[in-house]
């Protein structure tokens, strides 16, 4: 079993070192699973607009991915069409949207809680732009959690352990946060903000 307690910070969300981390803890979870073998699975995140210096010369996107495919268990850094391809959990998000709170460590009430927070984070920027969904959420492919996966990353996620759980040890913090407002979970605040704070967050997203 991958011991994610003791796993070390590496490098900021989204940072080739840590997406390159992440893989691997994923790829090792899904290896100790035992799948099928013809289990056919992706998952990829890539983040948008990410600070420059996390896109250093070669490096094309901010993302990684595993997937399991023809028996074989593999993943790195990026989100190449060969994972994306398959079933899976595929998603494409604005950096500074999640970046924060993604050092955070929780079992299922903490991922609710964040959830729930980051409706709010949304709906209150919607209200604040005066037009609908400016972060581009939501589309892409159905989700497919197949039991046996899921079970797998997530196996002692009440207890520190997890895919997340492990990402978020891994993950150092990012100066753009230190003087936001924010949860104690870590999703900022976005109605709590200056408007100097603002018009920096929703430049951070993305959002013009």
């Amino acid at each position: 079993m991958v011991d994610g307690t003791k796993a070390e910070q590496v490098g900021e969300f989204g940072s080739l070192a840590w997406c390159v981390a992440c893989a691997e803890a994923g790829v090792r979870m899904l290896r100790e699973a035992e799948l099928p073998a013809d289990m056919a699975w992706g998952f990829s995140e890539i983040y948008t607009s990410p600070p420059a210096r996390l896109l250093p010369a070669g490096r094309e996107l901010s993302a990684y991915h595993f997937m399991v495919k023809d028996g074989e268990v593999r993943g790195g850094d990026g989100a190449p069409e060969s994972c994306r391809a398959l079933p899976g959990f595929h998603v494409r998000l604005p950096w500074a949207a999640i970046c924060n709170q993604s050092a955070s460590q929780y079992g299922r009430a903490g991922q609710r809680q964040r959830s729930a927070e980051e409706q709010v984070m949304y709906r209150e920027i919607e209200e604040h732009v005066g037009r609908a969904n400016p972060l581009g959420l939501g589309g892409g492919p159905e989700r497919v959690w197949p039991p046996a996966i899921a079970a797998a990353l997530s196996r002692g996620s009440e207890e520190g352990g997890g895919l997340h759980n492990i990402a978020a040890r891994m993950q150092a913090p990012s100066p753009e946060f230190s003087d936001l407002p924010t949860t104690e979970l870590g999703v900022p605040i976005f109605s709590a903000m200056t408007e100097e704070q603002k018009e920096r967050f929703l430049a951070l997203c993305g959002v013009h």
